[in-house]
């Protein structure tokens, strides 16, 4: 492409401190280096990471920076070094990388991988390495990905090369909170056909739970939100039962051991609430019942009384639902194209990058389950 090699000067929304609406600026982006892609950022979700960043963790030193990292896109050009993406190739960038040559990407235990931003800078959501400049000054990219910018530039061990009919609108949510939910069901929990499952929370990434409880064959999925409008979504994914914990005088968990003789086979906690991880866990079977935590937060100490877990209990965490990335998001796309999982049904509004902050106030109102921005033809 005609701008390959050159800067990029292009719209951008920056987060210039904590707890601020983002601006709207025109923001330099660097070519890509040894092992870099340039992409031109197609559309983007926005999740309640970046409203965490933005509201709730608060550490000055993550700013300025452009957030969004559940985003689509297409390859403008490539750095040295980098032979598996061409210009013109769909793609999504990962917050999570897979380098596959680290200790943990050749472990099949876990997801992790030892070169992802998060391994040295997860207290500031970003390497302090960037390409992006704004008033001269240096921006940080969130979660190593930055999707809130018409372009930008990501190390090729995270970003994933998708289907070349994939709808870059849709296929975002796969960046992050859809393979979040589902995954942390199929994957980490490991539901079984039959069994009895409880979401704690029904944002994206609860719903996204839900969806993969049901693909695994649970019998009976439990939906629990303090919001009871959003329990006919919820149903649409594959619910049965919706509780809403407001509406009892005794703990939800032992409401749902009321109804479940015993407690749940399965439960996922989809907040990121300290409190609402110990009801999650305390919900479960004693004996073999497993507790996923899966709502992100890294404010707060979480706890628990030592017999939960010493009869029998697990508890357990998820990150990008245990999905190796690269490997795993292009067969998800594929999965949403053949109808083996739901997408569009999780998006409840559309709007621009100029309306970047109204998408935050539906999200903080939770009056929005995804909200796609439009960031470039």
């Amino acid at each position: 492409m005609a701008t390959a090699g050159k800067v990029i000067k292009c719209r951008a929304a920056v987060a210039w401190e904590p707890n601020v609406p983002l601006m709207m600026e025109e923001i330099e982006v660097a070519p890509p280096q040894e092992g870099e892609i340039r992409i031109k950022v197609v559309a983007t979700g926005v999740c309640h990471t970046d409203l965490y960043h933005l509201f709730e963790g608060k550490d000055k030193r993550g700013f300025p920076t452009v957030l969004g990292h559940e985003g689509a896109g297409v390859v403008e050009s490539v750095g040295p070094g980098v032979t598996d993406f061409k210009p013109g190739d769909k793609v999504i960038p990962l917050f999570l990388s897979q380098c596959g040559e680290c200790k943990f990407c050749k472990c099949p235990k876990t997801n992790l991988c030892d070169r992802n931003w998060s391994s040295k800078y997860h207290d500031i959501m970003s390497d302090p390495t960037t390409r992006f400049t704004c008033r001269g000054r240096p921006i940080l990219q969130f979660m190593g990905t930055s999707t809130f910018s018409e372009y930008t530039v990501i190390n090729q061990i995270a970003v994933a090369k998708i289907h070349d009919d994939a709808p870059l609108e849709r296929v975002c949510l796969l960046g992050c909170g859809i393979s979040t939910g589902y995954g942390a069901a199929l994957n980490t929990a490991g539901v079984t056909p039959g069994s009895v499952c409880a979401v704690f929370g029904l944002g994206a990434v609860g719903l996204a739970a839900v969806m993969g409880c049901k693909n695994a064959g649970a019998s009976r999925i439990f939906a629990v939100d303090i919001n009871e409008q959003k329990f006919e979504k919820a149903k649409v994914f594959g619910a049965t039962d919706f509780l809403n914990p407001k509406a009892y005088n005794k703990p939800i968990s032992e409401v749902l051991a009321e109804m479940t003789n015993g407690g749940v086979d399965f439960s996922l906690e989809c907040v990121g609430n300290t409190e609402v991880m110990r009801s999650a866990l305390e919900s479960c079977v004693k004996g073999w019942g497993v507790s996923v935590l899966v709502g992100w937060t890294d404010v707060k100490d979480f706890s628990a009384k030592p017999i939960q877990l010493i009869s029998g209990k697990t508890w357990k965490g998820s990150l990008f639902g245990g999905f190796k990335s690269k490997d795993s998001v292009p067969n998800l796309v594929c999965d949403y194209m053949t109808g083996r999982i739901k997408l569009d049904e999780f998006i409840t509004h559309k709007m621009s990058l100029e309306q970047v902050n109204d998408a935050i106030n539906l999200m903080k109102t939770g009056d929005c389950i995804r909200c796609i921005l439009n960031i470039s033809k």
